[in-house]
């Protein structure tokens, strides 16, 4: 039973690892694709791939196919539509910003799910969890601002973006895990890879329709680009598996704050493929983030 309540925590980190890879494929697709065919790739081409997790997960764990209850809907159009938002806005400050330092946006993500826990779900917020926030909000800060107040104010967009991508992301976790936690009389990582299945339809569907209305010809790159695509696509679902299993054992919360080593991650996918350079105050901003969070763990 104990290893099993731990799990979340390798979960967590392998879900880490295929969110950054993830990331930078998406980033390399916005040029050709656009911001909205780039988001739809891991929806589009990362479907397919859900439904084989799922197949597979029914076929070792024995389970029947699960029946939601009516709770499951409102938390899966939560996880789901925040997502699509989340994804978008995020890879619209990549445009904007750094890799790392977007990605440093990003994880504040961490803090605003315990907001949103303590606003939605009524956790809890201790003296440690506020101090916590503040100074993980001060990195934020220090990372964004420039030392030329021309620049610093024309910075505030993409770091505007990258707040909403996490506040959107935060409300994403939170309504994951709540349909997750939902699905009734199947193993947790059943209900997992079924929350999957049915949040991926829900985004490729709503993706899809608004290409196939606004920008036609955009679907047809996202097919030329299959090849791509399909890789993308793939450490999306592969990424998404394993947040939704993690989110089935422990709290969104939790999950998101580990979920910081990305910033790592990134650094060394920053620095290997896209050549970017992170200054010292920059630096310093993240390091006041991972203490914040590091506070919130510990809280």
């Amino acid at each position: 039973m104990f290893a099993i309540a731990t799990l979340w925590i390798p979960f967590t980190i392998t879900a880490a690892l295929g969110q950054v890879a993830r990331n930078a494929m998406q980033r390399q697709l916005t040029g050709p694709l656009g911001t909205w065919g780039a988001t739809n790739i891991r929806f589009l081409f990362g479907f397919p791939f859900s439904i084989v997790f799922f197949a597979l997960v029914l076929a070792v764990s024995g389970d029947h196919l699960p029946v939601p209850t009516p709770s499951f809907w409102p938390w899966l159009l939560l996880g789901a539509l925040s997502q699509i938002v989340g994804t978008g806005t995020m890879l619209l400050a990549m445009n904007d910003r750094s890799f790392v330092v977007t990605t440093a946006y990003l994880k504040t993500e961490a803090i605003q799910t315990a907001i949103f826990g303590f606003v939605f779900l009524g956790d809890h917020l201790t003296l440690l969890k506020v101090i916590a926030i503040l100074i993980a909000t001060a990195g934020v800060v220090v990372a964004a601002l420039r030392p030329s107040a021309a620049k610093g104010f024309a910075d505030l967009k993409p770091t505007l973006l990258g707040l909403a991508a996490a506040a959107s992301f935060a409300l994403s976790a939170v309504g994951f895990r709540g349909a997750v936690i939902v699905v009734p009389g199947v193993s947790f990582v059943t209900a997992a890879s079924y929350t999957l299945v049915l949040g991926l339809f829900v985004q490729t569907l709503v993706l899809t329709v608004y290409l196939l209305v606004r920008a036609p010809d955009v679907l047809k790159k996202i097919l030329g680009l299959w090849r791509p695509s399909m890789l993308a696509g793939f450490m999306g679902a592969f990424a998404s598996q394993f947040w939704f299993l993690a989110f089935a054992l422990t709290a969104a919360a939790n999950v998101r704050t580990l979920a910081l080593v990305e910033v790592l991650f990134a650094q060394g996918v920053a620095y290997y493929s896209f050549k970017q350079a992170i200054s010292a105050r920059e630096l310093s901003g993240i390091v006041l983030i991972v203490i914040g969070v590091a506070l919130l763990v510990a809280a």
